[in-house]
Protein backbone atom coordinates (compact mmCIF):
# COMPACT_ATOMS: atom_id res chain seq x y z
CA UNK A 1 0.00 0.00 0.00
CA UNK A 2 0.85 3.37 -1.19
CA UNK A 3 1.85 6.15 1.35
CA UNK A 4 -1.03 8.94 0.25
CA UNK A 5 1.61 11.41 2.09
CA UNK A 6 4.72 10.61 0.67
CA UNK A 7 3.60 7.63 -1.78
CA UNK A 8 6.54 5.53 -0.48
CA UNK A 9 5.69 1.94 -1.24
CA UNK A 10 6.49 0.73 2.03
CA UNK A 11 3.65 0.52 5.36
CA UNK A 12 2.77 -1.58 8.21
CA UNK A 13 -0.56 -2.31 9.88
CA UNK A 14 -1.06 -1.22 13.45
CA UNK A 15 -4.24 -1.38 13.72
CA UNK A 16 -6.85 -3.53 12.38
CA UNK A 17 -10.74 -4.04 13.26
CA UNK A 18 -13.72 -5.34 11.56
CA UNK A 19 -16.46 -2.82 10.81
CA UNK A 20 -20.11 -2.49 9.17
CA UNK A 21 -21.06 -5.92 10.93
CA UNK A 22 -18.28 -8.39 9.53
CA UNK A 23 -18.38 -7.26 5.88
CA UNK A 24 -15.54 -4.79 5.50
CA UNK A 25 -11.87 -4.57 7.95
CA UNK A 26 -10.84 -1.00 8.93
CA UNK A 27 -6.65 -0.67 9.19
CA UNK A 28 -4.69 1.79 10.52
CA UNK A 29 -1.39 1.99 8.91
CA UNK A 30 1.50 4.14 9.47
CA UNK A 31 4.11 4.89 6.44
CA UNK A 32 7.70 3.62 7.35
CA UNK A 33 9.27 6.60 5.66
CA UNK A 34 7.23 9.69 6.57
CA UNK A 35 5.84 8.05 10.00
CA UNK A 36 2.03 9.57 8.93
CA UNK A 37 -1.25 7.59 9.90
CA UNK A 38 -3.61 6.24 7.68
CA UNK A 39 -6.49 4.04 7.40
CA UNK A 40 -7.96 1.96 4.61
CA UNK A 41 -10.60 -0.23 4.29
CA UNK A 42 -10.48 -3.82 3.03
CA UNK A 43 -14.19 -5.35 1.53
CA UNK A 44 -14.70 -8.13 -0.01
CA UNK A 45 -15.49 -7.30 -4.05
CA UNK A 46 -18.73 -8.41 -5.25
CA UNK A 47 -19.73 -9.13 -8.93
CA UNK A 48 -22.49 -7.19 -10.19
CA UNK A 49 -25.20 -9.28 -11.04
CA UNK A 50 -27.04 -8.51 -14.53
CA UNK A 51 -30.38 -9.36 -14.95
CA UNK A 52 -31.54 -10.63 -18.72
CA UNK A 53 -35.14 -9.04 -19.21
CA UNK A 54 -38.16 -11.11 -21.44
CA UNK A 55 -37.16 -8.73 -24.22
CA UNK A 56 -33.59 -9.04 -23.93
CA UNK A 57 -32.53 -5.74 -22.12
CA UNK A 58 -29.77 -6.40 -19.26
CA UNK A 59 -30.09 -4.08 -16.32
CA UNK A 60 -28.22 -4.34 -12.97
CA UNK A 61 -29.71 -6.47 -10.26
CA UNK A 62 -32.19 -4.21 -8.22
CA UNK A 63 -32.74 -5.50 -4.63
CA UNK A 64 -35.62 -2.95 -4.18
CA UNK A 65 -37.56 -3.81 -7.04
CA UNK A 66 -37.32 -6.90 -5.39
CA UNK A 67 -38.96 -5.75 -1.91
CA UNK A 68 -41.21 -3.46 -3.53
CA UNK A 69 -42.97 -6.40 -5.33
CA UNK A 70 -42.93 -8.26 -2.18
CA UNK A 71 -44.29 -5.39 -0.08
CA UNK A 72 -46.66 -5.30 -2.43
CA UNK A 73 -47.42 -8.70 -2.93
CA UNK A 74 -48.03 -8.85 1.07
CA UNK A 75 -49.95 -5.87 1.36
CA UNK A 76 -52.54 -6.29 4.24
CA UNK A 77 -50.90 -9.98 5.37
CA UNK A 78 -49.20 -10.11 8.66
CA UNK A 79 -45.57 -10.31 6.94
CA UNK A 80 -43.57 -7.86 8.58
CA UNK A 81 -40.79 -5.80 7.05
CA UNK A 82 -38.06 -7.53 8.60
CA UNK A 83 -39.33 -11.04 7.28
CA UNK A 84 -39.25 -9.41 3.72
CA UNK A 85 -35.52 -7.53 3.73
CA UNK A 86 -34.45 -11.42 4.80
CA UNK A 87 -36.24 -12.80 2.04
CA UNK A 88 -34.99 -10.60 -0.06
CA UNK A 89 -31.54 -11.04 1.54
CA UNK A 90 -31.91 -14.98 0.70
CA UNK A 91 -32.98 -14.24 -3.12
CA UNK A 92 -29.50 -12.02 -3.41
CA UNK A 93 -27.57 -14.90 -1.14
CA UNK A 94 -29.19 -17.55 -4.00
CA UNK A 95 -28.20 -15.06 -6.89
CA UNK A 96 -24.29 -14.45 -5.53
CA UNK A 97 -24.01 -17.96 -4.43
CA UNK A 98 -24.94 -19.40 -8.36
CA UNK A 99 -21.98 -17.71 -9.58
CA UNK A 100 -23.90 -16.87 -13.01
CA UNK A 101 -22.83 -13.36 -14.41
CA UNK A 102 -26.11 -13.22 -16.04
CA UNK A 103 -29.36 -14.43 -14.72
CA UNK A 104 -32.82 -14.53 -16.52
CA UNK A 105 -35.66 -12.31 -14.75
CA UNK A 106 -38.22 -15.23 -14.94
CA UNK A 107 -35.46 -17.04 -11.99
CA UNK A 108 -35.80 -14.13 -9.53
CA UNK A 109 -39.73 -14.69 -9.90
CA UNK A 110 -39.28 -18.53 -9.37
CA UNK A 111 -37.02 -18.01 -6.69
CA UNK A 112 -39.52 -15.15 -4.39
CA UNK A 113 -42.85 -17.53 -5.52
CA UNK A 114 -40.54 -20.59 -3.97
CA UNK A 115 -40.15 -18.40 -0.70
CA UNK A 116 -43.13 -16.36 -0.48
CA UNK A 117 -44.90 -20.50 -1.03
CA UNK A 118 -43.37 -20.76 3.30
CA UNK A 119 -44.24 -17.23 4.15
CA UNK A 120 -47.73 -16.53 3.03
CA UNK A 121 -50.24 -18.17 0.58
CA UNK A 122 -52.17 -15.37 0.01
CA UNK A 123 -48.94 -13.12 -0.86
CA UNK A 124 -47.87 -16.32 -2.90
CA UNK A 125 -50.57 -16.20 -5.18
CA UNK A 126 -50.67 -12.77 -5.83
CA UNK A 127 -47.08 -13.01 -6.68
CA UNK A 128 -47.76 -15.34 -8.60
CA UNK A 129 -50.68 -13.66 -10.37
CA UNK A 130 -48.87 -10.56 -11.99
CA UNK A 131 -45.26 -13.08 -12.77
CA UNK A 132 -47.08 -16.06 -14.46
CA UNK A 133 -49.39 -13.43 -16.10
CA UNK A 134 -52.72 -15.47 -15.57
CA UNK A 135 -54.90 -14.77 -18.61
CA UNK A 136 -58.21 -16.24 -17.38
CA UNK A 137 -59.82 -17.50 -14.12
CA UNK A 138 -59.22 -21.30 -15.25
CA UNK A 139 -55.56 -20.82 -14.82
CA UNK A 140 -56.04 -18.80 -11.81
CA UNK A 141 -57.79 -21.89 -10.25
CA UNK A 142 -55.00 -24.41 -11.17
CA UNK A 143 -52.65 -22.83 -9.60
CA UNK A 144 -54.89 -22.64 -6.56
CA UNK A 145 -55.63 -26.28 -6.63
CA UNK A 146 -51.62 -27.21 -6.84
CA UNK A 147 -51.11 -24.64 -3.85
CA UNK A 148 -53.86 -26.90 -1.89
CA UNK A 149 -52.71 -29.95 -3.14
CA UNK A 150 -49.31 -29.50 -1.47
CA UNK A 151 -50.36 -28.59 1.59
CA UNK A 152 -52.02 -31.50 1.99
CA UNK A 153 -49.11 -33.01 1.30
Amino acid sequence: MNCPFCSHYETKVVDSRPTDEGQAIRRRRECITCKKRFTTYEKVEEIPIIIVKKDGTREAFNRNKVINGLIKACEKRPVSMQLIEKTVDHIERKLHNSMEKEIMSDQIGRLVMDDLKNIDDVAYVRFASVYRQFKDINTFMKELNKLLNEKKD
